[in-house]
């Protein structure tokens, strides 16, 4: 167990912080390929867990478990042009298979619509076999030019949901359902403050009738990232692939399709927003383990009996539904053990020596806050685990949310849009709601700004009072509603 800390600081150097704490942590490792990760044990819990959540909302919800094909044809891919106009940079072909040229290229999937809908329009028929929901877990390549691990890779996993309904109003509804549910996990799983809203004709996905999106906020970065969304796609695709049924009236129509997703992102902004210069900081409620036991050990103790004692409270725990394990190797001192588990992000550390041996009682040491209290080991134990790690989400979602809500300006005139970004901030704006004025303030930013251009990350559905007579921050027309703008990953 080497020791190992950080060499950076998240507050001086967030970014070789973040990269040195996903090595440390043990989340990553490295390949020949840049941008292409190998996800270890230590982050695909992660990604496990809220795949069960997952699976259990989306099975009330019958929604069906499928998995299609890696690869697309050129034809599929193109059917539908400003689907593909959007991934085009980042579609990957393949173009040879041993040493002979393929006559026909086929690219790796970028997204799944145009490997899915021609099978949508072969299994559905009439109204009876709607409404129509698949959900798959896969991996998808995108070739990023500037990757960095979870946040923007080459290659990486996700959900991956494709529905198809009978009437718009059906499709519509789906769409603030999966957003809600997109919103639990980072709230409620990942303790990462969230704001729900739909992004505008300019950021919305491409092919898109519009888009949801639940978004995120990296204050050290000073950057928003998009955190999950759900699409209504309209009748677009539906036209392009001929997805059609039979109504109760015998009449041909088409349906109406959404299509939602979230990724391995998501352990990135877990990392990002709580991580501290000790290390990787998790949330209980999806972390990789829970709680650490471990046996304080030194001269003159009862060595077997502080072991035991830590056995005996691992199988406790366990039984009560924890992740819980010991850490009983003999090779390292327990101030190596802390400093180690703590890099690693776990919790609730348990600590059992002979002083707790003689009081029958042990010691919590929570990760979120370093707080230290002895409990008495009598029959409220589960409960005080259970108390204690509901505290420690709870205290991380707040923690996270007083931070973010701090980066949060409003800007109402461009000198203080641009203000406000300068400082890192996510800017609320009044806006005039027009495309072209949206690719100006990207246009001019960019060229202000040496950290990037800025966009439009969402208008929130929750609108504050628009006064009458307000104006657009940037082309000061009639403004129409309030959006949040920054700089993004």
């Amino acid at each position: 167990m080497a020791e190992l800390g950080l060499s950076y600081k998240k507050d001086e150097n967030f970014g070789e912080w973040y990269r040195q704490v996903l090595l440390r942590a043990d989340m990553i490792g490295y390949t020949d390929i840049s941008g292409c990760y190998i996800i270890r044990h230590w982050a695909m819990k992660i990604w496990e867990n809220m795949k069960a959540f997952f699976e259990a909302e989306t099975d009330e919800m019958e929604i069906e478990s499928c998995t299609y094909p890696l690869f697309v044809t050129r034809d599929s891919l193109e059917r539908e042009k400003n689907h593909i106009e959007g991934f085009t940079p980042e579609v990957a072909w393949v173009t040879e298979a041993g040493k002979s040229e393929l006559k026909v290229p086929v690219a790796i999937r970028p997204t799944s619509e145009a490997i899915m809908y021609p099978d949508f329009s072969k299994r559905i028929r009439s109204h009876l076999d709607l409404p129509y929901k698949q959900n798959q877990w896969v991996n998808v390549v995108r070739w990023e030019s500037n990757p960095t691990p979870f946040i923007r890779s080459k290659e990486f996993l996700w959900q991956e949901g494709h529905t198809a309904f009978a009437t718009k109003e059906e499709a519509d509804h789906e769409v603030q359902e999966m957003l809600e549910l997109y919103r639990k996990i980072y709230e409620e799983y990942l303790a990462v403050p969230v704001v729900k809203g739909q992004n505008t004709e300019l950021e919305k996905f491409a092919g898109a009738l519009y888009t949801t999106s639940v978004e995120a906020f990296i204050p050290n970065a000073g950057r928003g990232i998009q955190g999950a969304t759900s699409h209504c796609l309209g009748q677009n695709f539906a036209k392009m692939f001929d997805i059609k049924f039979e109504n109760e009236m015998q009449e041909k129509a088409m349906v109406w399709q959404n299509s939602w997703a979230y990724t391995t992102q998501t352990i990135g902004v877990m990392v990002m927003v709580h991580g501290d210069d000790r290390g990787l900081v998790m949330p209980p409620k999806v972390a990789t383990l829970q709680a650490i036991v471990i046996p304080v050990i030194y001269r003159d103790v009862d060595t077997e009996a502080i072991l035991d004692a830590c056995r005996k409270t691992v199988v406790t725990l366990k039984k009560a539904g924890f992740r819980v394990k010991a850490d009983l190797s003999r090779t390292s001192t327990p101030g190596q053990k802390y400093w180690h588990w703590e890099m690693k992000g776990v919790p609730l550390r348990i600590e059992i020596g002979q002083r707790d041996l003689d009081k029958n009682q042990v010691r919590f040491v929570r990760r979120d806050n370093s707080e230290k209290v002895d409990i008495p080991l009598n029959n409220n134990l589960v409960e005080r685990v259970k108390d204690t790690l509901d505290r420690i989400q709870q205290n991380m979602f707040d923690v996270a949310r007083e931070r973010r809500d701090a980066c949060i300006q409003v800007g109402r005139t461009w000198e203080e849009f641009t203000e406000a970004l300068n400082q890192k901030k996510m800017i609320l704006a009044p806006w005039c709601d027009e495309m072209d004025v949206e690719e100006d303030v990207k246009k001019r930013t960019k060229a202000e700004g040496e950290m990037g251009a800025a966009k439009s990350l969402c208008t929130p559905f929750e609108q504050s009072e628009l006064p009458e007579g307000t104006l657009c921050f940037a082309s000061g027309k009639p403004a129409r509603k309030w959006t949040y703008w920054g700089r993004t990953y």
